[in-house]
């Protein structure tokens, strides 16, 4: 509605409540934004100008005057607003702007129904975009998970398998062990289980897409025999495993349904078994969404019913399901540094992905990127990486005493 009432203002009164708007930021030395209007005028906020918001239409007024993550980023994707300047440098601008604004406050988030169709469609709607999509910004394996760097320098690919042998050698997995790999992705993890370390694997995934091209990967690795990909939901596999890995998946199971959760993990791991779950983390602890209305644009453009649990609900889940959290660790600062690759990765393709995927979604993908390195840098969100198995006395426990074992000489 005010979309509509600002795009029939005559135009001098549009430009007038802009100025009127401008007026609250004389003095903030900290924005470097410069702004232009639909008639190419130009004003300045602050004084040296890093990036350019460029508004394309009358309509984008109600977006500029309540500015936030979401609003802002609503009128970029819908084509009412341009940015010009580096991704990273205009989500840092919009998030200052937001501030200065007091929108800074979360909006607490409502727990949702889901179901298990409600599930399928909202995974196939972020991971089925194309598999050439994520290709040509993934490392080469195509791992989506938060990557695990031993230092800032580390390459992308080499980070992502660290990551993968450092959760492999976390849960203890040895030759010849039966691993669930709860949302398998693209594979990456059943692959290197099977390969480098001997175990019997079974992925499942609700994507098709991804079902379709780890099938594709297992064979042309000569591991049908070790390895089994399902297009299934976790909730229905039947058969208990030595090891269980969940690798950003349970941000889709739902408030309401983390207890259920970790249950069914509990049911589907041996009684000497070890489980990993790698997965987003709210640092809100009510929890909430993330400010500046970072977690809105997610919701509806992203990660549509996606929810993040805060650490301490998740363990007071993994208590009541009966289980032991025996090693809690925070990866905050790997998915920042994971997310600024991704980003820098995603520029460099723009062209190929913007023909891939149109407009619209091209646009989605490179705020929700960007957006997603600021937000784990600022530590609205964080990664945890919880060991869990079931408690058990000593002669019969499935890991040794110290996390010696978990680092390599």
């Amino acid at each position: 509605m005010l979309s509509q009432f600002a795009a029939i203002l005559p135009a001098r009164m549009v430009e007038h409540r802009i100025e009127r708007w401008l007026a609250r930021w004389a003095g903030m030395d900290d924005l470097a934004i410069a702004l232009v209007l639909w008639n190419g005028r130009r004003f300045a906020l602050g004084a040296a100008p890093r990036v350019v918001l460029r508004l394309t239409s009358p309509r984008a007024l109600p977006h500029l005057l309540q500015p936030s993550l979401s609003t802002l980023g609503a009128a970029y994707v819908e084509g009412l607003l341009d940015i010009e300047g580096p991704i990273l440098e205009v989500i840092q601008q919009v998030a200052r702007l937001a501030a200065h604004d007091g929108q800074s406050l979360p909006s607490r988030t409502q727990r949702r129904a889901h179901s298990r169709q409600l599930d399928a469609a909202s995974i196939q709607q972020h991971y089925d975009v194309s598999n050439e999509f994520y290709r040509l910004w993934l490392d080469e394996d195509m791992v989506y998970s938060c990557a695990y760097f031993r230092s800032a320098q580390d390459s992308l690919a080499q980070a992502q398998q660290q990551k993968i042998d450092h959760i492999l050698r976390k849960i203890r997995l040895q030759p010849g062990q039966r691993l669930l790999d709860v949302g398998c992705g693209w594979g990456a993890l059943v692959l290197r289980a099977a390969s480098a370390f001997g175990a019997r694997c079974v992925g499942v995934t609700l994507s098709h897409r991804q079902f379709e091209l780890a099938s594709e990967r297992v064979r042309a690795a000569g591991l049908s025999d070790r390895i089994e990909i399902r297009l299934q939901d976790y909730r229905d596999v039947a058969e208990r495993y030595d090891r269980v890995t969940s690798v950003g998946m349970f941000e889709h199971v739902g408030l309401a349904n983390l207890p259920d959760y970790f249950v069914r993990i509990g049911e589907l791991l041996a009684d000497d078994g070890v489980a990993m779950n790698h997965g987003i983390t709210s640092t809100d602890p009510d929890p909430g969404a993330t400010p500046f209305g970072g977690g809105d644009f997610i919701d509806h453009y992203v990660f549509p019913n996606g929810e993040l649990p805060h650490i301490g609900f998740v363990l007071e889940a993994i208590s009541n399901a009966g289980l032991e959290a025996t090693d809690i660790e925070n990866l905050r600062l790997h998915y920042a540094l994971t997310l600024r690759e991704w980003s820098g990765r995603f520029e460099h393709q723009a062209q190929r992905l913007l023909t891939i995927a149109g407009e619209r979604r091209f646009r989605i993908w490179r705020a929700y990127l960007a957006g997603c390195a600021y937000a784990f840098e600022h530590n609205w969100v964080a990664l945890h990486q919880i060991l869990v198995c079931k408690p058990g006395r000593l002669d019969q426990y499935p890991l040794p005493l110290t996390r010696d074992y978990m680092y390599p000489p």
